[in-house]
């Protein structure tokens, strides 16, 4: 089964957050998913990590390390699809990536956004909880 996985999904894996147990049970047995975005974003979220000090440079070098060794298949979404589910909902453009990608693959969502899953139920996309 295919995943689309969001950021935060392979951040919390590779920070050892508390939900990386639960993140690693449901996708035990499926393929990760993610719009090519995904090293973009995890490297941005990674030196905002630094910037407010919740990681050192070289804690942020290893995450992208552990991360970039995760098997993802990375696919191209509609931009213009995304952006129209962006300003409908009012959400970044970026968390519209994944769900426009979700739609598109008919796959269900990971995330841990909240108010993603709320957008993803709304547009009859499966989300794993």
């Amino acid at each position: 089964m295919n995943i689309i996985s969001d950021t935060n999904i392979f951040l919390a894996v590779v920070l050892n957050e508390p939900e990386k147990d639960t993140i690693v049970e449901l996708t035990a047995n499926a393929n990760a998913v993610s719009p090519e975005i995904l090293p973009y974003e995890i490297g941005n979220a990674l030196t905002a990590m630094v910037k407010r000090r919740r990681l050192t440079r070289s804690d942020a070098l290893s995450a992208l390390a552990m991360a970039n060794s995760i098997s993802v298949r990375l696919v191209s979404v509609d931009i213009q699809k995304a952006l129209a589910i962006a300003l409908e909902h009012n959400i970044y453009a970026y968390d519209a990536y994944f769900l426009q990608c979700a739609r598109k693959l008919s796959c269900p969502l990971l995330t841990l956004d909240k108010s993603m899953r709320e957008i993803a139920h709304t547009l009859n996309i499966d989300v794993m909880e």
